[in-house]
């Protein structure tokens, strides 16, 4: 196993183990729902960064050569089909502008990387969530605000990262 998932993995148990202990400290809550929260956040955080960093690896070197044109999204926009007045009158803004943004972005593209951590991204907010709800942390979005978070600035930082090392 690759040494940097490995230490990526311990170092988030420790963050969000304590992140969640501190985020669930109160004289209200019981000790050990407090210690049980900074468990399930701590050993989830780190099972999903394991999973996290090696799906991100696995994207960066498939896509990291790979370029997408801005302009794949213009058939998605001119999908009308009714003919009404209205209808046209939207369809014909929607072409004169996409006309214009082509004219614009002619030649411009951007690393496919870019979107690669969007999806695990998406996967990790869903499951960060539903483990704290199922888990009934008392503080849910102060316990899990910052995991989402910094999974995106980690995203990024080790996409670049790894793309500076493989280049």
């Amino acid at each position: 196993m690759n040494i940097r998932l490995v230490l990526s993995a311990l170092v988030s148990f420790v963050f969000y183990f304590t992140w969640a202990y501190w985020a669930n400290y109160s004289d209200d809550i019981a000790r050990a729902v407090t210690l049980k929260s900074a468990l399930v956040q701590g050993t989830y955080s780190a099972v999903v960064t394991l999973f996290f960093t090696a799906v991100l690896e696995r994207l960066v070197f498939k896509y990291k050569n790979n370029v997408i044109s801005l302009m794949f999204i213009t058939p998605i926009i001119c999908k009308f089909h009714a003919k009404s007045p209205q209808n046209l009158a939207i369809k014909q803004s929607f072409n004169n502008a996409i006309d214009r943004c082509a004219n614009f972005t002619d030649h411009k593209k951007i690393p496919a990387t870019l979107f690669a951590p969007i999806i695990p991204l998406a996967v990790q907010t869903v499951l960060v969530i539903s483990v704290n709800i199922i888990n009934q942390t008392p503080n849910l979005a102060l316990t899990v605000a910052p995991s989402i978070l910094f999974t995106a600035l980690y995203a990024y930082s080790y996409m670049f990262v790894l793309l500076k090392k493989w280049s």
